[in-house]
């Protein structure tokens, strides 16, 4: 029988290692992560799955600790695999398992390798994304392809939405791609990186939105880190507004040159830096109150 040592998190994680599951692929150990205190929980567990399966699974604060090198290479597992486990596994793992160690990514590899590919492809207005099974060198995200499949964005669509059609995809590319590797006959396709793209991890911090910029940069901010994630935001004096749903409105007119903020029909409105102008969908205020009446006396300016 087949066997292999997963290191997985996240619904991705979860879905991914029920399809090795379901190909009768014997898991010998699960490596995941302890969920941290201050972070919104939204996503399905890995430590969960696995201990309903009666797998065993850990969850090691440095995933490359000899200690659990030694374990794994006593395992003398087939196949490794990363299913969006969070942390860098280095040349000594990589180089244990008999038949290759292969990771799932959240994008159509060569672009978007590094960290939250999902929500780089929403922020950075990409109409399409997808997932990648690749071969893990010591290099993030470089090794040769065995499978990937696209994933539309839609122009609405919020990274968390996305995400929900690229867990979906990921299992599938796995499902196909994994009868080959298990036969030795998978076909693999080395990247060409310099057709690609790296971007790194994002911070609560790199929400705050820059009026600046266009209405359509604007927007797929928003949408590249709505609720489930931190959410992008703007503050007036004391007051920070998390901008959580916004609409283009290639119709309307701006009040004046300058980016602003105002109250009118009904609605709440901003300016962008190219004249062109975001119904402000849903607003959270924090620190103050959010009074229509005062955004409607006037365009309240926004830097």
């Amino acid at each position: 029988m087949t066997t292999a040592v997963v290191f997985a998190y996240h619904n991705v994680g979860v879905r991914c290692l029920s399809v090795l599951l379901d190909q009768d692929v014997r898991v010998s150990l699960v490596v995941t992560h302890r969920d941290q205190p201050g972070e919104t929980i939204w996503f399905d567990s890995v430590e969960q799955l696995a201990r309903a399966r009666g797998l065993p699974v850990i969850t090691p604060e440095n995933a490359n600790d000899p200690a659990l090198v030694a374990q794994i290479r006593a395992l003398a597992p087939d196949f490794l695999f990363s299913f969006y486990y969070r942390n860098m596994l280095g040349p000594e793992l990589l180089a244990l398992p008999r038949r290759g160690a292969y990771n799932l990514h959240g994008s159509l590899l060569p672009k978007y390798r590094g960290r939250v590919p999902v929500n780089w492809a929403v922020i950075m207005g990409e109409r399409e994304t997808g997932a990648t099974l690749h071969q893990m060198v010591e290099k993030p995200d470089a090794g040769g392809i065995v499978g990937q499949e696209a994933v539309p964005i839609g122009p609405e669509d919020t990274a968390a939405e996305v995400f929900a059609k690229v867990t979906d995809t990921a299992a599938l590319v796995l499902a196909r791609a994994l009868p080959g590797l298990i036969a030795g006959s998978a076909r693999i396709t080395p990247q060409d990186l310099s057709k690609g793209s790296y971007f790194g991890g994002r911070k609560p911090e790199d929400g705050r939105i820059d009026w600046a910029k266009s209405a359509q940069e604007v927007h797929d901010l928003v949408r590249g880190v709505a609720p489930p994630y931190p959410g992008a935001f703007t503050r007036i004096g004391a007051m920070t507004l998390r901008i959580l749903r916004t609409r283009l409105e290639p119709n309307r007119h701006p009040r004046s040159g300058a980016p602003g903020l105002y109250f009118e029909a009904g609605s709440f409105f901003a300016d962008c830096g190219d004249g062109k102008v975001l119904r402000l969908l849903e607003i959270e205020a924090q620190g103050g109150t959010l009074d229509p009446k005062a955004f409607a006396q006037e365009k309240i300016t926004i830097a």
